[in-house]
């Protein structure tokens, strides 16, 4: 799943473009949600953007209009979203947004990226990687190699 953040060519432009990964087994309405989320998550979406509008996303996925409208319900229903009748969908919540601490981690995550890469790891081998180590980050089991 990727988020792309779009440059506002207008007023009507979205900051997102959604993507879609029919490989992830996450139902499509799920991967839109998500891509949401994590936009809000790391602060390139805020209340009161426009999310794409139906039209625009089915033309861009080709997809069913009533998965978008579903995830755009979920959203709603979160809190996250909210719809105004002939004008689109628009940011109504928060889940904090990025923080300078973040952009400190993000700068040391993409220095391990770019070390995995060295080391032969593809995208598909880091996120393998990062996955077991949250796992285990969470679940206090160091399964692997690594212990604490």
């Amino acid at each position: 799943m990727t988020i792309d953040k779009q440059s506002s060519g207008g007023a009507e432009a979205s900051p997102i473009v959604f993507r879609l990964d029919p490989g992830s087994g996450v139902p499509t309405y799920l991967q839109l949600v998500q891509q949401v989320e994590h936009a809000l998550r790391l602060g390139y979406l805020g209340v009161g953007d426009r999310l794409p509008k139906v039209k625009e996303v089915v033309q861009g996925l080709a997809i069913n209009p009533n998965t978008v409208l579903k995830a755009y319900r979920d959203l709603e229903r979160k809190g996250l979203s909210v719809g105004r009748p002939g004008q689109g969908t628009f940011v109504a919540g928060t889940l904090g947004g990025r923080s300078r601490d973040q952009d400190g981690l993000l700068r040391e995550l993409l220095g391990w990226m770019r070390t995995a890469e060295d080391g032969g790891l593809d995208e598909e081998s880091m996120v393998a990687l990062f996955t077991s180590a949250l796992h285990e980050f969470r679940t206090g089991s160091a399964t692997g190699a690594v212990a604490r």
